[in-house]
């Protein structure tokens, strides 16, 4: 949960992975997506597709991250 000199590299990459397969609904650092999370999982896979891809979601526009 918090830092500590002792992890290691393998282990922030693991955590980090799983922040992105399991998110946190209950922790967001973006509350917005983490309502639409719990609300419409369906709709937030759309916007993290869209997000990736580059383009707006709601009035953000993100930047091309896939080839």
């Amino acid at each position: 949960e918090d830092w500590k000199p002792v992890l290691t590299i393998n282990s922030i990459v693991y955590g980090l992975q799983f922040l992105f397969l399991e998110p946190n609904p209950e922790d967001p650092l973006n509350k917005e997506a983490a309502e639409v999370l719990q609300s419409n999982r369906k709709l937030f896979e759309q916007n993290v597709s869209k997000a990736m891809r580059g383009g707006y979601v709601g009035n953000t526009l993100f930047e091309k991250c896939l080839k």
